[in-house]
């Protein structure tokens, strides 16, 4: 070997080295504990949805999932956590229908919603319901609407946040019905639901998954669901449009993200144990159960879905005129 030859070899000694650390990384993904973060409170629909599949992820993998929540800013906190991590598929994060509104609500985010991310699958769609606290004294939409009628800015709704897809489906119903209701912001979900069961607020859309155990119950009452259909897990409660508002529609849905430049073969090891869990006969039961509807696509399906609802929410901004409160 001459000296020409030998540096030839030295040049690609390095590149070699690190192909093959490469690859020995990606063969035994996952081999360490898995950060999953949720930008609400715990006690959420988004919380309780991560613990289902991070669970089914868990018992999987043979690694721990743990659950970080950071709540704040409508996801945006929790979101940012990820767009900043390292790229090596130990933290990824749960997002939202929020997550295709916040580029329209906000003038700047600390991250690009599309570059700086590598979506894993959407892991569900979400029904929302309309409930009140029962010392409201309405029985059904219609009650509803004639008492905010009757009473123009007296009655209130809670959300997640302003801006949010809770908060949207709110202003959608007061736009249709013609009527004037107060909307009280929250910092996640959990306490706005906190806040209605103890009578502060009289009404909130939430996710089926987060309301239908206190309908069961009696603490709250459903007035009716948010999606084109009835619910499978509460078959008995009416369509908005059914209750008396023809082609009002608003749904969630959640997803996993993980930070871009997440190497392709973790990208997709992640999302077949993501799908695999969304799945399962048990997941797919509690799902069902709580009113949401799994999906399991795939990373290239669930980056088309992301970019189509940030199209969508930015015409539905523009259109509502809606801003941070």
């Amino acid at each position: 070997m001459n000296y020409v030859d030998l540096c030839k070899l030295m040049a690609t000694l390095p590149l070699l080295f690190a192909g093959a650390a490469f690859s020995q990384g990606t063969a035994d993904f996952p081999n360490r504990p898995m950060r999953f973060v949720v930008g609400y409170p715990p006690g959420g629909a988004t919380d309780i949805i991560a613990r289902i599949v991070g669970q089914k992820v868990s018992d999987s993998t043979g690694q721990s999932v743990l659950i970080d929540n950071r709540p704040g800013a409508g996801g945006i906190l929790g979101t940012d956590a990820v767009a900043k991590a390292t790229p090596d598929g130990y933290s990824y994060v749960l997002v939202t229908t929020s997550h295709g509104i916040n580029p329209s609500l906000h003038k700047r985010l600390p991250y690009d919603s599309q570059k700086d991310f590598a979506p894993i699958t959407q892991i569900a769609t979400l029904q929302l319901v309309l409930v009140v606290n029962p010392s409201t004294p309405v029985k059904n939409l219609k009650e509803l609407i004639a008492l905010a009628k009757a009473q123009p800015g007296k009655l209130n709704f809670a959300s997640s946040g302003s801006g949010q897809s809770l908060h949207l489906a709110g202003e959608l119903f007061k736009s249709m019905a013609g009527i004037d209701i107060a909307h009280i912001p929250y910092k996640g979900s959990a306490p706005a639901r906190a806040d209605l069961l103890g009578g502060q607020v009289q009404m909130m859309f939430e996710s089926a998954i987060g309301v239908l155990p206190f309908v069961r119950s009696g603490k709250l009452r459903a007035i009716a669901v948010s999606g084109a259909r009835r619910s499978e897990a509460a078959p008995d409660i009416p369509t908005m449009s059914e209750a008396g508002l023809p082609g009002f529609e608003a749904s969630g849905w959640v997803g996993v993200l993980a930070p871009a430049k997440t190497p392709r073969p973790i990208v997709d090891k992640l999302n077949a144990e993501f799908v695999k869990a969304v799945q399962l006969a048990d997941v797919k039961q509690q799902f069902a159960n709580s009113g949401a509807e799994p999906v399991g696509n795939s990373p290239k399906e669930f980056s088309a879905f992301i970019n189509e609802q940030l199209v969508k929410w930015a015409k539905v901004m523009k259109e509502s005129g809606t801003k941070l409160e």
